[in-house]
């Protein structure tokens, strides 16, 4: 059975940082996108960032562009995203999820998801 499992979310102030893991287990690594999305309450879920793990190509949503990075490391089948000059409006539950699709896809055709964490960033 497919696993992914986010981890690093927290409580941080404006300007702070954090980095979010994403670990999957039962997956063909290379094969997957993994995807960083994010759902703020009463808010539709966007997508963030993309990692494809078999050519290292990344997307990044607009408004994110040189505030957040993501990396993998495939020996270890995680991925990264290093968020950075975080903002209140960064607030929301961040989920991973891995697809055998392009980055960028919607996020309703993605295959797996992880159990989301929470990034809280107050003002």
């Amino acid at each position: 059975e497919v696993q992914l499992v986010e981890s690093g979310g927290g409580f941080v102030q404006a300007g702070g940082s954090l980095r979010l893991s994403c670990a999957a287990s039962e997956l063909t690594f290379d094969d997957y996108a993994i995807g960083w999305f994010r759902q703020a309450p009463g808010k539709e879920r966007e997508g963030v960032s993309c990692i494809s793990s078999s050519d290292g190509s990344t997307y990044f949503a607009d408004s994110l562009k040189g505030r957040f990075t993501i990396s993998s490391d495939n020996a270890k089948n995680t991925v990264y995203l290093q968020m950075n000059s975080l903002k209140p409006e960064d607030t929301a539950v961040y989920y991973c999820a891995a697809g055998l699709l392009l980055c960028g896809s919607s996020w309703w055709v993605w295959d797996y998801w992880g159990q989301g964490t929470q990034v809280t960033v107050s003002s």
